[in-house]
């Protein structure tokens, strides 16, 4: 038996967890917030036997996707440069988005 850990974007919950329980494997969402933009996650936690978790992946493959975002950042000026009154922030393209697994083994699970 194994632990899957799943860390997704929240845009993509509703529709990784309809998948996965349309599979019919059981899933726990757990409200998270990552560190890179401060972005929200979530983590799904799901047990399953040893031969499901390639499809388990999979499904979540299917449906957490990346996306680009543009962040702004302030530019470099220099050390001791000083600009006063400006401003500017420069905008990034940043990807976002698909999905971080981790698969543990499972000593016992049990549903009380």
């Amino acid at each position: 038996m194994k632990l899957i850990l799943a860390i997704i974007q929240e845009k993509d919950e509703y529709e990784t967890v309809e998948k996965l329980t349309q599979h019919n494997f059981f899933v726990t969402k757990l409200a998270t917030t990552g560190g890179f933009l401060k972005e929200k996650n979530v983590t799904l936690m799901i047990g399953v036997d040893d031969e499901k978790v390639q499809q388990v992946i999979d499904c979540i493959k299917s449906t957490a996707k990346t996306r680009k975002t543009v962040s702004y950042a302030m530019p470099y000026l220099g050390q001791g440069a000083l600009c006063p009154g400006v401003n500017n922030m420069v905008p990034i393209d940043v990807q976002v988005g698909g999905c971080t697994l981790f698969v543990l083994p499972v000593d016992q699970f049990m549903k009380c």
